[in-house]
């Protein structure tokens, strides 16, 4: 009985895995990596959030979708 359960679990997982990953319905998330820059010199670029290196201001999130 206990081998009728486990089997009858295991393709339960096994069919419902299948039929998840061919839904036409799974949308596909990009992650863009986030560029910070100074208000005051935009040429400067940084990966990470923090302080301008020239003039010591508070970086701002710049957006790096819209070039690409």
């Amino acid at each position: 009985m206990k081998r009728l359960i486990i089997i009858l679990a295991l393709s339960a997982f096994g069919l419902s895995s299948i039929t998840s990953c061919s839904s036409p319905d799974t949308k596909t998330v990009v992650k863009t990596k986030s560029k910070y820059t100074c208000t005051m010199h935009p040429d400067l670029a940084f990966d990470k959030p923090g302080t301008c290196s020239k003039c010591g201001m508070e970086l701002v999130e710049r957006d790096t979708t819209a070039g690409k």
